[in-house]
């Protein structure tokens, strides 16, 4: 039913994430003017690893 590639897409999305997380929080620190431009961008990427579009 699985195959294992989608399992692994699954939880490179998961190692990801994480990461994508750090970097934009590291950044809002660096340059909190664009905090909400920030936010946005993780938001984009985090639906889009959720409907699959993003591996």
């Amino acid at each position: 039913m699985f195959s294992g590639f989608d399992s692994m897409s699954i939880n490179l999305s998961f190692k990801l994430l994480p990461i994508l997380a750090l970097i934009l929080g590291i950044a809002s620190i660096v340059a909190p003017r664009f905090l909400n431009i920030f936010v946005a961008i993780f938001l984009i990427a985090y639906a889009l690893v959720g409907f699959g579009l993003l591996r």
